[in-house]
C-alpha cells in the first residue's frame, strides 16, 4: 500500500515479476494496472469513435457543407500542430497522472456539452468550432499524458508489449465504436452518441488514481532505456533548471537517430501509407472494383494491422535500423501492389503492406518513447506530436498531386520507389559516416618495432 505521506503520483510501485525473457505479445498484461488501462483505453476508444461516427454527418445537417465538414476537423488538428511542443512541456512539468487524469475529465466535459447543445438544438457552425478546438488543445496534452502514464505501468523491457496491445486496443474500440455508433443513432440520436463518449472519458478518468507503475520512475536505480551515460549525466546537471520547450526542441534535433525516425516516417507518411486515398482510386479505377471491392480492402488492411500490432508487440528493444528496413519492404510491396494485375492480386499484397506497416510503427513508437531521459519524454512526444500533424496534413494533398499527374498506378509505384531510395540513400550515407578513417601512428625511436630490421649481405 502507499505510504500516507506520498503524494499521488509517487505512489508505491506495484511489485515487478522477475524478467523471464518472454517474447509474448502479451507480457505486459501481466501487470494488474497495465489490465485495468487496457480495458480503460478500450472503453474511451470506443466512445471515441462512437462519437467521430455521427461527427461529420452531424456538421452536414448543421451546414449541409461538405466544405465545413473539411473545416472543422482542420480546426481540431491545428492545436497539434501549433500547440504540441508546449503539451509535452506541460506533461514533463506536472504529475501526469494527475495530468491524464483532468485532460480526460475534460475531454468528456466537452463531450457532455456538445450532447446538451445537440439536444437542445442550439449548436450551431461557430459554437461547433470552438468546441472542436478546445478538444484539440486538450488533446495536445492528454496525448503524451496517457502514453507515457501508459509506459509507467510496464518495466522498460516490456514497454513494446504495451504498444502492441495499445494498437489493438484502439483496433477493437475502433471497430466495436463504429457499430455501436449506428445502431446509438437509429435508436436515441446523435446526442446520445456524444453522451456515451463523455461516459467512456470519465471511466479512464476514474480508473487513473488507482494505477500503479512497475517502478519509481524517479528511482536513480530503475532501468532507464534512454540514450546513454551522457543524457544521464546531463539529466542530473539540469535537474534543477525549468523544463522549457527549448530543452526538448535541442535534445530532439541533437539526437541523430531521433532526426532519423522523423525523416523515415515523415517521407513514408508523406508518399505512402495514405492507402484509404491510393488503394481506392486504384480499385475503383484501373481494377474496376465498386465500393464493396474497396470495403474488402479495407477489412484486410484491418486484419493485417492486428497482426502486425502482435508481431509488432514481440519486440523488446527495436532499433531505428529496423524501423527503417521495415519501412523499405512496405515502400517495395506498394511498388508491387501498384502493378498489381488484377484485384485478387492485390488483395494478396494488402495483407503485408498492413503487417510491415503496423510493426514498423510499433518500433518507431517504442523507440521515440524510450530514446529520451524521463525527464524530457513529453517535450519530446510534443515536438513529434507537431512533425507528425505537418506530414498527415501534408501527405493527402501531395498523393492527389502525384496522382492526377501519373494516375493510381503511378502514385503508388513512384512514391513507393521515393520511400525506398530515400531510405537507402540515408542507410547509405550513415555507414559513410562511420567507416574508420585510417590513422598514421609515429612510433618512438627507442621502441624495438621502429628500428630497422639487419640482412644477411647476400
Amino acid at each position: 500500500m502507499p505510504s500516507s505521506l506520498a503524494s499521488p503520483a509517487s505512489a508505491a510501485p506495484a511489485p515487478v515479476p522477475p524478467a523471464d525473457g518472454s517474447r509474448s505479445p502479451w507480457r505486459s498484461l501481466k501487470y494488474r494496472s497495465m489490465r485495468w488501462w487496457s480495458l480503460a483505453n478500450f472503453v474511451s476508444n470506443a466512445g471515441t469513435w462512437m462519437q467521430l461516427t455521427v461527427q461529420n454527418l452531424l456538421v452536414l445537417q448543421i451546414t449541409g457543407s461538405a466544405a465545413a465538414t473539411g473545416l472543422s476537423m482542420s480546426v481540431q488538428a491545428a492545436p497539434a500542430l501549433l500547440m504540441s511542443v508546449a503539451g509535452g512541456a506541460a506533461v514533463d512539468r506536472w504529475p501526469r497522472k494527475v495530468t491524464a487524469a483532468v485532460s480526460q475529465t475534460l475531454l468528456g466535459a466537452i463531450a457532455f456539452t456538445t450532447a446538451v447543445l445537440v439536444a437542445c438544438g442550439r449548436l450551431d457552425l461557430t459554437v461547433l468550432l470552438v468546441l472542436a478546438g478546445l478538444t484539440g488543445v486538450v488533446a495536445t496534452v492528454d496525448g503524451p499524458a496517457c502514453a507515457l502514464l501508459g509506459n509507467d505501468l510496464v518495466p522498460p523491457r516490456d514497454v513494446p508489449s504495451a504498444i502492441g496491445v495499445g494498437s489493438l486496443v484502439h483496433s477493437a474500440g475502433r471497430l466495436a465504436g463504429a457499430a455501436l455508433g449506428g445502431v446509438t443513432v437509429a435508436f436515441l440520436g446523435t446526442a446520445a452518441a456524444y453522451a456515451a463518449n463523455g461516459v467512456s472519458f470519465l471511466f479512464v478518468a476514474s480508473v487513473i488514481p488507482f494505477l500503479r507503475p512497475a517502478y519509481a520512475p524517479r528511482d536513480p536505480g530503475h532501468e532507464d532505456p534512454g540514450p546513454g551515460p551522457e543524457s544521464e549525466s546531463s539529466e542530473s546537471e539540469s535537474d534543477g533548471q525549468d523544463m522549457t520547450v527549448r530543452q526538448g526542441l535541442v535534445f530532439f534535433l541533437r539526437r541523430p537517430r531521433l532526426v532519423a525516425l522523423a525523416g523515415i516516417t515523415g517521407v513514408s507518411a508523406v508518399f505512402g501509407r495514405n492507402y484509404t486515398l491510393t488503394l481506392a482510386v486504384l480499385v475503383t479505377g484501373p481494377l474496376a472494383g465498386g465500393a464493396g471491392s474497396f470495403g474488402t480492402v479495407s477489412t484486410v488492411l484491418a486484419v493485417g494491422g492486428i497482426v502486425g500490432a502482435v508481431l509488432g508487440a514481440r519486440l523488446r528493444r527495436p532499433s531505428v535500423r529496423l524501423v527503417g528496413l521495415l519501412a523499405a519492404a512496405g515502400a517495395l510491396l506498394q511498388v508491387v501492389a501498384g502493378l498489381s494485375p488484377s484485384f485478387a492480386v492485390l488483395l494478396v499484397l494488402v495483407l503485408p503492406m498492413a503487417v510491415v506497416e503496423t510493426v514498423s510503427d510499433t518500433a518507431g513508437t517504442t523507440i521515440l518513447q524510450t530514446d529520451p531521459p524521463a525527464r524530457l519524454r513529453g517535450r519530446v512526444l510534443g515536438v513529434w506530436g507537431s512533425v507528425s500533424t505537418a506530414w498527415g496534413l501534408a501527405g493527402p494533398p501531395a498523393l492527389g498531386l502525384l496522382m492526377e499527374l501519373a494516375g493510381p498506378r503511378g502514385a503508388l509505384v513512384s512514391g513507393g520507389l521515393i520511400i525506398a531510395g530515400s531510405i537507402g540513400a540515408g542507410f547509405l550515407l550513415r555507414e559513410r559516416e562511420n567507416v574508420p578513417v585510417p590513422v598514421p601512428v609515429l612510433l618512438r625511436s627507442d621502441d624495438p618495432a621502429a628500428r630497422p630490421t639487419l640482412h644477411a649481405a647476400a
